[in-house]
């Protein structure tokens, strides 16, 4: 309890005063008057009757009692003290007043007899209050008698024990002022009122003890103090649903200005402090008495206990019962005398439910669980929860067991729930949490338009195709062109996707359209076959977007791990054993064993948790929203469903110290929604992280004795916070016994933060150097009764066979010579001796006819060796392989990535030497050819499988006609086709040959047309330009197609992709698909290995130009060598005028840095010149009567040149890919459509054919 006392106007002795006016703290003032006729009243002898010795008394043996206790006895029989008013004023039992009213009478008694009263109506009756109570003086005031008219007479008369005092007629006032008493005094005081015939009412009697006021004061107008700390009493008050305030009150009579506390701290369930302080002027030896029950002060009533405190101002008081009230009283003890009781209750604590969770939740209902609070085991309570929710009246529930299902609640609306312990009528402080109930599943689905795909799944092919987006301007304007948008841009590495809002002039519903970027994300991967998602990740990685690792279910409850979809993402980058050395390395991060770091939080925090990361992991220089976080777009729209969602990244260094936070690789996963919530999820990541990082708040610590039975292989570390204001990093360990050690000093910004985060991280890595691989952790996912998405039957029953054929593999070159022996040196030498009975180069002064001939001879003895060879047992397990429609494609992609890790433990060094000549040592061009063919010799890919598949059909027909294995070969168009609709590139002509097998592609491309319904009207785009000018990786980024792009790697003769016309443009663009063609860099004359090679770097580009409807050159930004490509292009374009064709063409110069239209035009208005030029010099065009670059091409001066930024946005790895260069590649696209609404209709795939094969033969 805690007051101040308020300076007042002390009263002059000698003098009383009327109350005439009150001062502004409702304290009265006064005006002096004579008191003289008051004292001589006051010293009548006809008040002696009162004994000298019934002053209080010690109740020996038990406790100390003030004289408000203790029974008063005086002749004439004054009434004892037997009960107490609500204010803490005594009341008297009636009795005879013999000796005083005498007094009363001012015609002393003659005619009254001693047992007779005056009788007033009920309730005139007045009563006594003492104001301003001082060691000497006291204002005495008493209550007007209901219904008292006219003058106001009142006789009053104070005295001693011992002898009358005072007497005093107070007219027109009910207040006294009486000064001059004596310290360490008891006095009686009675007040009756005279009626105008002078009689008297029953007197109102009450004591007044004047020992040692300023040690405990008396009450008056209460406040609070409480020192508070972990347990202490809550000030709240409300119907017993919160814990009671302190009661306490103020007291006068202090000294001016000084504080006063009584107060309770500490208290607990079964104890508490009691404190006070010591008030002014009381010297000497400090002997306090404090006294205490349970429940109310009740005359007789056996106290609780009490004690004696010595210089002392505080006591601890232990073996209370829980949840109970108990009143409190002190008093100072100054030889023997005691003060006036200062009084206060407390409830003692009950104990709160502790471990509140979430145990299931849907829709509509949640189940929750606790455990009963401390030390209330065997005494019977009940608990009661609180719902809450926004708009809506709280919900009150009464349960006796420690779990509740709660039901008929709103699907997608977040509800606080709070759970209190119920004691008789007392409530504990209550345990909360958060929840938000799900989302009707198909119902968020169907906003966003896919419903129809959760069943049957969105396919790679489907988000490919042409259609509207891709032929008009549009604007998002409902959730369900949502999905559409982001897999666009996703598909195009734009690292904006994740930034899609409709366009709406209504706030209203602009509000009620916006998704969580997250829940869309979920959505998308729950409604996408295993090959989208695959797509999906790897676009999300190059974007520097967190993917899925574990992806909840909301419909299913299921979790499923995404091993399959994280399979192919492939990285560069240069740990601290390969940075000194200034190489780098490739790995599949699915294989290779990094410590992963896991990031969770437990109930709500102030801090974004994610924003945490992104600074945490983006370099020095830049940052990077890898995790979606509450700041972005639609970021703080509450999920539906993608709460449990475990998202990863990956930090990869370059090898630059000063741009590289971390040496190490490291992969970081980050839960999102409370741990509470999600075991399962939080288990699994306790189990194979290096460390797991808990946000959490200080009032949460509870819940980490959950852990205790849990099996946690991670070091934990807590970033707990007290309000979220500040933040402290600390290590926690749960055996043999939760304990948590402070590891950093309070940090009260988020950048102290990250910057204390970023110094753990190495140090607790270098302590703790657990590395796992992603495929590793499938086994501990089980256990946790998480699916994996690739244990279904038809991913895992091709993966033998996939294996079968890589566990042969022991040299690449050798397997290549002994298992795909019918593409090998016999299928070059027929290619070069096709080309040399075409051109003649050998033929000498030999008649050409005869030397036809003998190449023909030569010809049929090499097929006729080529039809004898066996097929080998690696093909025999492809065909097995591809023979399954349902799980053709799950082979392909085993096979696929497993060669591309086989060959890059062989190349990798190859490739290295191979770059670094190219850029430092262009001149050496014997060493340069030298590796090259070593690469080619080693390479073993996906396409290295069909072209055998090509050499085996086109010698199937010397087989029996009826034999199994000329029925196998004859069906390998009609799989190969498949595998060009599923999303797979064909390999039009052999990079290695120089040749196309016509027979084969005629084949393939039949059985594609029947595929199509014979709907297969087409349109063709192709790409030709100068080599690692980043042609593959601008046919990906426009079209989202798979051209082969890895590090060192260039494309080798000519490949081909179709994607699918939507039915609702194909009218627009005058065809059902549209084919591209990526072809071989053209080299410049100083690299080329011979003139064959150069001549067949122009033939391919010549025949690509030829099929195209449209053309992309790509010129690489290095200047020295663009008049030699130049001149290379104008060749490759030359040679098509034969056959009359003249194609469109858009110019696109790469690596180069955003400019001004202006400047643009300006650089396109100069490569005219430059190619006009070039023809100018060139003999052979002019022989073509070529005299200007637009006799063989069409082009808009104005927009045929663009210019593409560099691809990275910063330094890869850990740079997303540029926006800027994706949004010109879809600016490139939608020109190049527009292009071909404006060509001419061609035939479909059977014209292809036809062309093909003319065009070939006449280059």
């Amino acid at each position: 309890m805690n007051f101040r006392s308020k300076t007042h106007q002390s009263v002059p002795s000698g003098s009383v005063s009327e109350c005439s006016e009150w001062s502004m703290d409702g304290q009265p003032t006064f005006k002096e008057g004579n008191v003289e006729s008051l004292r001589s009243v006051f010293r009548n002898d006809e008040f002696s009757g009162l004994s000298a010795d019934s002053k209080s008394k010690k109740d020996e043996g038990k406790r100390y009692r003030t004289i408000e206790d203790t029974p008063i006895s005086a002749s004439g029989s004054v009434s004892e003290c037997s009960e107490w008013s609500m204010d803490g004023q005594p009341t008297f039992k009636e009795g005879t007043v013999k000796g005083l009213q005498s007094v009363f009478n001012k015609k002393e008694s003659s005619g009254v007899s001693a047992d007779s009263k005056y009788k007033t109506d009920e309730g005139k009756r007045s009563y006594l209050k003492f104001q301003s109570v001082t060691t000497d003086s006291v204002i005495l005031s008493w209550g007007v008698p209901k219904g008292l008219k006219g003058p106001k007479i009142f006789r009053g008369v104070g005295a001693t024990l011992e002898k009358l005092e005072g007497y005093k007629v107070v007219k027109d006032n009910n207040q006294v002022v009486i000064n001059d008493l004596e310290l360490g005094q008891q006095y009686l005081f009675s007040v009756a009122t005279e009626d105008k015939d002078g009689n008297l009412s029953e007197s109102v009697q009450e004591f007044l003890s004047t020992e040692y006021r300023e040690a405990v004061p008396s009450p008056r107008h209460p406040t609070a103090k409480v020192h508070l700390d972990a347990t202490a009493v809550s000030l709240k008050r409300s119907q017993g649903k919160e814990m009671q305030a302190i009661r306490t009150e103020e007291y006068s009579d202090l000294e001016p200005e000084t504080e006063y506390i009584t107060n309770f701290s500490s208290v607990d369930i079964n104890s508490l402090v009691l404190s006070w302080e010591l008030p002014k002027g009381l010297k000497g030896p400090k002997n306090f008495i404090v006294k205490w029950t349970k429940g109310e002060w009740i005359h007789g009533r056996e106290l609780e206990g009490y004690s004696v405190v010595k210089d002392a101002y505080q006591f601890e008081i232990n073996d209370l019962e829980l949840g109970q009230r108990y009143i409190f009283s002190v008093a100072t003890d100054k030889d023997g005398n005691l003060s006036e009781w200062v009084e206060n209750f407390v409830f003692t604590a009950v104990p709160a439910p502790r471990l509140l969770t979430k145990t299931h939740s849907e829709a509509s209902a949640v189940t929750l669980k606790w455990t009963k609070g401390e030390n209330m085991e065997g005494i019977k309570h009940q608990f009661i929860i609180t719902l809450k929710s926004p708009g809506k009246e709280p919900l009150a529930i009464q349960t006796k067991e420690c779990f509740k299902t709660i039901s008929n609640l709103e699907p997608g609306t977040e509800y606080t729930i709070e759970v209190s312990t119920m004691l008789i009528d007392r409530c504990s402080e209550p345990v909360s949490t958060t929840i938000l109930t799900e989302a009707c599943f198909r119902k968020v689905l169907s906003k966003m338009g896919l419903e129809d795909y959760y069943d049957d799944k969105l396919t790679l092919s489907t988000v490919l195709e042409i259609n509207q987006i891709d032929t008009s301007e549009s604007q998002l304007e409902c959730p369900k062109s949502y999905p559409e948008a982001f897999l666009r841009k996703l598909m195009m590495l734009n690292a904006n996707a994740r930034s899609v809002k409709c366009v709406s002039k209504d706030v209203d519903t602009d509000k009620q359209n916006t998704i969580n970027p997250l829940d869309l994300i979920t959505a998308l991967f729950l409604c996408s076959d295993g090959f989208l998602q695959q797509d999906m990740v790897v676009k999300m990685a190059l974007c520097q977007f967190a993917v899925p690792l574990l992806m909840p279910n909301h419909d299913t409850r299921e979790i499923t791990m995404m091993l399959w979809a994280m399979r192919e993402i492939v990285r560069t980058f240069s740990p601290s054993k390969l940075a000194f050395s200034n190489l780098s390395c490739e790995e599949r991060i699915v294989l290779t064993d990094i410590p992963l770091l896991s990031f969770v939080r437990l109930g709500r925090t102030s801090l974004s948790k994610s924003q945490v990361l992104n600074k945490l992991l983006s370099n020095t220089k830049e940052c990077y929203d890898i995790f979606y976080n509450r700041n972005m777009e639609g970021g703080d729209v509450p999920r539906k469903i993608s709460e449990g969602l475990v998202e990863m990244t990956w930090y990869l260094p370059c090898g630059k110290k000063n741009t590289d936070k971390f040496t190490e690789p490291l992969a970081v996963a980050n839960l999102r929604g409370d741990i509470r919530d999600f075991d399962k999820q939080f288990s699994f990541l306790c189990q194979t992280s290096a460390a797991v990082y808990i946000f959490c708040d200080e009032s949460e610590m509870d819940y980490f004795k959950h852990l205790e039975g849990m099996v946690v292989e991670a070091r934990l570390l807590l970033i707990s916070s007290i309000q979220g204001k500040s933040f402290t990093l600390k290590t926690m360990t749960i055996k043999p016994s939760l304990k948590t050690t402070t590891v950093s000093q309070r940090k009260n910004t988020e950048s102290e933060l990250v910057k204390a985060l970023q110094e753990s991280v190495p140090k607790m890595l270098g302590n703790c150097p657990v590395k796992v691989s992603l495929a590793n952790l499938a086994d501990t996912a089980r256990r946790c009764d998480i699916l994996v998405d690739e244990d279904i039957d038809e991913c895992q029953g091709v993966r033998k066979n996939a294996d079968n054929i890589i566990q042969h593999i022991a040299n690449t070159s050798m397997f290549n010579e002994k298992q795909l022996p019918s593409q090998g040196h016999i299928w070059k030498e027929l290619s070069l001796l096709e080309t040399e009975y075409w051109r003649l180069r050998n033929a000498g002064n030999e008649n050409i006819e005869d030397y036809r001939k003998s190449l023909k001879i030569t010809e049929k003895d090499l097929k006729t060796h080529q039809q004898r060879l066996e097929i080998r047992a690696a093909m025999l397990r492809f065909f097995h392989g591809v023979a399954s429609e349902v799980q053709r494609y799950y082979f392909l992609k085993w096979l696929e990535m497993d060669l591309d890790n086989l060959s890059r433990n062989e190349l990798s060094d190859l490739k290295d030497r191979y770059k670094e000549l190219r850029e430092k040592c262009p001149e050496d061009t014997e060493k340069i050819a030298e590796i090259d063919k070593k690469i080619s010799a080693r390479s073993l890919r996906l396409e290295h499988f069909f072209r055998e598949c090509g050499q085996l059909f086109q010698c199937a027909n010397h087989l029996p006609e009826f034999s199994s294995q000329r029925k196998t070969l004859e069906q390998l168009p009609e799989l190969c086709a498949q595998m060009l609709l599923d999303g797979f590139p064909l390999e039009l002509v052999d990079g290695d040959a120089a040749n196309i097998p016509l027979k084969w592609i005629t084949e393939v491309l039949r059985e594609l047309h029947k595929s199509m319904h014979s709907k297969s009207k087409l349109k063709v785009i192709t790409i030709i330009g100068a080599e690692n000018s980043g042609k593959s990786t601008l046919l990906n980024t426009m079209f989202g197609v798979r051209f082969a792009v890895s590090k060192g790697t260039c494309t080798r003769g000519a490949f081909i992709h179709l994607i699918n016309v939507n039915e609702h443009v194909r009218r627009k663009l005058e065809c059902d698909c549209i084919m591209i063609i990526d072809t071989e860099g053209l080299k410049p004359h100083q690299i080329v290995q011979d003139d064959h090679s150069h001549e067949r770097d122009i033939e391919v580009a010549s025949l690509a130009v030829a099929l195209s409807d449209a053309t992309i050159v790509s010129v690489s930004s290095d200047n020295s060598k663009e008049k030699d490509l130049l001149e290379m292009v104008l060749h490759a374009f030359t040679r098509l005028k034969n056959v009359g064709k003249k194609p469109l063409c858009h110019f696109v110069h790469t690596k180069m840095s955003e400019s001004p239209a202006v400047e643009r035009k300006k650089r396109g208005k100069e490569l005219v010149k430059q190619l006009n030029e070039v023809i100018r010099k060139d003999t052979r065009m002019r022989k073509a009567k070529i005299t200007k670059c637009s006799d063989v091409m069409e082009f808009d001066r104005d927009t045929f040149s663009w210019y593409m930024p560099p691809v990275w946005n910063g330094t890869p790895p850990m740079a997303p890919f540029s926006v800027d260069y994706s949004e010109t590649a879809h600016a490139l696209k939608k020109r190049l459509i527009g292009d071909l609404k404006k060509c001419q209709g061609r035939g479909d795939l059977m014209q292809f054919i036809s062309d093909v094969d003319r065009f070939w033969k006449g280059l």
